[in-house]
């Protein structure tokens, strides 16, 4: 059985986690690790985790959660805990505010690899679609950018067409990558995901569009709420992979194609 880790990372989210918990717990899949990084709360989050785990042993489809809190250095440094403490196959961060789609998706998932048997032969990233919710959960719109049906590191030329929620790497890839938390301190996962893209093309491997929905993304995000510093750290990122030259033209056509618009 193919074994999901559910990276969910967080710090004084006791108004927030209870959404990710529950579409995590409501998985119909039993091949789920949901490892919760937490900063050493001060408010009821843990309490929160720890009643989740109490009522998990006493579930029909039981999950493995595992739960670490202790201080870190912000939110890359957490996720890079959890790529060195993950079990699965394939890892997904999923933070406090974010919730599956449905109760359906790892399932669905899981289905579409039922004839990849070995280890080797199963995608290297697994990616689909996103939906924005706000602070009650409540839908607002399809994330605008969308996955493009074959992807690679060369399509984040275009942008971040694949959130990070719903990008799901394997693990034996994406333990060597950990989040570059040193040089980029709000857009690091837009770099995580280019350069695992770039290993899966050097091993010649296959990433696989599930076409589904994967996530609903809280609205608001601190990338958001410190925008002009994100888009500076992404300029720099592309800048980085793709080149000065073509990262300048790729955002003139960014600034033509919203004047079109």
């Amino acid at each position: 059985m193919i074994r999901f880790t559910i990276a969910t990372v967080c710090y004084n989210a006791g108004h927030l986690i209870g959404r990710t918990i529950k579409s995590v717990e409501t998985q119909d899949y039993p091949g789920v690790e949901h490892l919760i990084i937490d900063g050493n709360s001060q408010d009821e989050t843990l309490a929160l985790i720890h009643f989740y785990q109490q009522r998990n042993s006493l579930a029909s489809v039981q999950h493995e959660i595992v739960c670490r809190s202790e201080p870190d250095e912000g939110i890359y440094d957490a996720m890079n805990k959890a790529l060195q403490l993950a079990t699965g196959d394939y890892i997904l961060f999923l933070n406090a505010g974010d919730k599956f789609h449905n109760s359906t998706v790892l399932s669905d998932i899981a289905s579409q690899m039922e004839d990849a048997k070995e280890r080797k032969s199963r995608p290297a990233v697994l990616y689909g679609h996103t939906d924005i919710v706000d602070r009650d959960g409540n839908f607002l719109a399809h994330r605008r950018l969308t996955p493009p049906e074959k992807l690679s590191w060369k399509s984040f030329k275009s942008g971040m067409l694949v959130c990070h929620q719903a990008f799901f790497a394997r693990l034996d890839i994406a333990r060597k990558f950990p989040y570059d938390r040193e040089n980029y301190c709000l857009s690091a996962d837009f770099d995580w995901c280019i350069r695992i893209m770039k290993e899966v093309e050097r091993l010649k491997l296959p990433l696989l569009n599930t076409h589904i929905i994967v996530t609903d993304y809280l609205e608001g995000g601190v990338s958001v709420q410190r925008h002009k510093e994100s888009l500076l750290e992404r300029y720099n990122i592309m800048c980085h992979h793709y080149g000065k030259i073509s990262t300048f033209f790729q955002h003139c056509w960014f600034v033509i194609r919203s004047v079109i618009k």
